[in-house]
């Protein structure tokens, strides 16, 4: 973060934003959103938002696409808790059901 001090650090990333932006923003949403530290996360903000005024387009653009794969993640975690669940109900209904196994009956 503190990269962004230094003006010629600062004017490169800025001439390489189409490719720095897409790659560092989850990074930045995350920080503005969950970070500890006052210090970071306002400095984050910061960053965030030179981003967002050197090109509005594509800030908003990558904005969108980190939002719909976040949205895509929690949807995949959804449907992956559902699928535990349904399994620990199997599992659930099949130890509770008075079945033998082989051992139980000396079979080999």
């Amino acid at each position: 973060m503190y990269l962004w001090s230094n003006d010629h650090i600062e004017n490169l990333i800025k001439q390489n934003r189409k490719v720095i932006l897409p790659i560092i923003l989850p990074a930045l949403e995350e920080n503005c959103n969950t970070h500890w530290n006052q210090a970071v996360q306002s400095l984050t903000l910061n960053v965030r938002k030179t981003f967002s005024d050197a090109d509005p387009e594509l800030f908003e653009e990558c904005l969108r696409k980190f939002m719909e794969d976040e949205a895509k993640q929690q949807e995949l975690k959804a449907k992956q808790e559902a699928s535990w669940r349904r399994l620990e109900e199997i599992v659930a209904t099949k130890t509770s059901s008075p079945q033998k196994t082989a051992a139980q009956t000396g079979e080999s």
